[in-house]
């Protein structure tokens, strides 16, 4: 067992009986809880015959082993917090060999699993999962995985730029946009996205760069789309800092008129209220109201910050538990119930999963204003389609 694992296990252990259970190459397939165990089976699990068991995968270990943790302390909270004993979740650990992580959490007779967090995985876990009718709920962002039995639960870039561009036409009046995105996937599917937003909400793309990430580049690109022109609302798809950079050559001292729209990569970076460039910039993100208190609680358990995306471990276990109300122990999962289009709330506020499998947040709309970020237009507390 490494340290950093054997430091969460430790935290867990001191919480009581939360029904977590770490499954890896390193680390021990025993319980963590101080409760009393009834027998193991087989596998070295416990017996269960009143509590549904779901697999958790993520890397535990490797480059990605602490936002793993993180999410799989976020799912111990959620158990904590809800007092739920119906649900056993087993951290199965997929930085080396995810189908092998799958495998084995298929034989340990799980009924759902709850991963994995890297798209690219998707297929190698689910070449084990649909042999056992066991469906999946992601952790990635990318909509394309999605499928009749993979559910996407990250937050979809997408979906961030559609709700900005919809404030801009109609709050803001902007008819005409332009895009810089970084040469890769993330910056097609930016492009593809304000292409279909802006023909959605009646305004027109009139030009657009791609750039190798880079200071250089990226100010190289701007310098084309300006010298172009005629655009009203100019969408930058990348980090803070390079958006400063952009931003500097079509809004120099934070003057002019164009409206800079940002991306949710910007969430949670401080250093956009400090770009004089991006003074009225907008970008849309979910709500932080709930994850505050959430960040609070997590660090007086585990004694540590959370990384952002741990949000969604706690709702998958949320998910998890409204379905379990009309979920039998040992049959399979209830798949559709998911697609309840009422929606669920979590603490990244509300969403559900449309036909497709892939989810549909609410966002809010923020603007950075007076070295502060500001909500201009509240995410919506519920669906009403």
């Amino acid at each position: 067992m490494t340290r950093r694992l054997a430091m969460a296990a430790g935290s867990a252990a001191l919480l009581g009986a939360c029904s977590i259970i770490p499954r890896g190459a390193d680390v021990p397939s025993r319980p963590i809880e101080n409760a009393p165990l009834p027998e193991p089976t087989e596998t070295g699990l416990p017996q269960d015959r009143d509590r549904h068991r779901i697999a958790l995968l993520v890397p535990m270990s490797g480059e990605n082993g602490a936002v793993g943790q993180s999410i799989a302390n976020a799912t111990t909270m959620a158990i904590l917090d809800t007092n739920a004993n119906n649900l056993r979740i087993t951290a199965y650990d997929t930085a080396i060999n995810p189908r092998d992580a799958a495998r084995r959490a298929v034989a340990d007779g799980n009924k759902l699993i709850l991963g994995p967090l890297m798209g690219e995985n998707v297929g190698a876990v689910l070449s084990e999962a649909r042999r056992a009718d066991v469906p999946l709920i992601s952790f990635s962002n990318d909509a394309a995985i999605a499928s009749p039995d993979v559910f996407v639960m990250g937050q979809i870039p997408e979906q961030s730029i559609r709700r900005s561009v919809e404030y801009a036409r109609e709050a803001k009046g902007v008819r005409d946009f332009a895009v810089v995105a970084p040469d890769g996937e993330y910056g097609r599917r930016a492009e593809a996205a304000l292409q279909t937003a802006v023909a959605d909400f009646g305004g027109r793309v009139v030009g657009s760069e791609s750039y190798a990430r880079g200071n250089t580049s990226v100010v190289s690109a701007m310098d084309r789309l300006v010298a172009r022109g005629g655009f009203g609302g100019l969408l930058i798809a990348d980090s803070a800092r390079l958006a400063t950079q952009a931003a500097g050559r079509v809004k120099p001292g934070g003057a002019g008129n164009t409206l800079i729209i940002g991306t949710e990569l910007w969430s949670g970076d401080a250093s956009v209220t400090r770009a004089s460039a991006l003074r009225g910039a907008i970008f849309s993100a979910v709500s932080d109201d709930r994850y505050r208190r959430f960040v609070d609680s997590y660090e007086a358990r585990f004694g540590a910050q959370p990384y952002r995306i741990s949000t969604l471990g706690y709702d998958a276990v949320l998910l998890t538990l409204r379905v379990a109300r009309d979920w039998r122990v040992g049959r399979d999962f209830p798949v559709s119930q998911l697609r309840d289009s009422g929606g669920f709330v979590g603490l990244d506020g509300p969403f559900r999963f449309g036909r497709s499998g892939v989810i549909e947040r609410a966002f809010e709309v923020r603007e950075i204003r007076n070295g502060q970020v500001v909500v201009v237009d509240p995410a919506p507390n519920r669906f009403d389609d």
